[in-house]
């Protein structure tokens, strides 16, 4: 797992229209990349639409919001359309990426263990360094809580 303070890996995933987009393209502005494991189930649901709900006040501090799992573009974009999300969310397919932040991981549902992504987000600062990191995230007021952590290091 990173650590807070330390540079975040970079990566270059492909978004629901197919386009390329590395971490190097988007720094130089805050940046919330948070990891979440299927695109339309009840969850993950509610995590991308708080963040869609949110995003104009991310962007008057300057953020972005990356949203990124294993699903393949395509279902990305249905999950896009669907629930009219207006966040960017990366297809993550062998879960790199995942494995690089140290959230690909080990789980347990209904007596089954498996592999998959663990809940995660990173407020990543403009320098690329991570500033913080939320775990296990339970996605009910997550990104509000995000938002307000970010309010607290811009005000700073």
């Amino acid at each position: 797992m990173i650590e807070l303070g330390q540079q975040a890996p970079d990566f270059a995933l492909k978004n629901q229209d197919g386009k390329l987009v590395s971490l190097s393209e988007l720094l130089s502005s805050w940046l919330i990349v948070y990891f979440y494991p299927k695109d339309d189930t009840p969850g993950c649901t509610i995590e991308a639409k708080d963040f869609t709900e949110l995003s104009s006040e991310f962007n008057q501090l300057g953020a972005e919001i990356i949203g990124i799992s294993p699903d393949s573009e395509k279902t990305h974009c249905r999950f896009i359309k669907k629930h009219q999300l207006s966040i960017q969310l990366l297809s993550d397919l062998d879960h790199q990426v995942a494995e690089s932040y140290g959230v690909w991981g080990l789980k347990k549902f209904m007596g089954k263990e498996y592999m998959g992504i663990i809940r995660s987000t990173f407020l990543i600062a403009p320098d690329g360094s991570i500033a913080h990191i939320y775990k296990n995230v339970k996605t009910k007021g997550h990104a509000a809580s995000v938002l307000k952590t970010l309010q607290d290091m811009v005000s700073r």
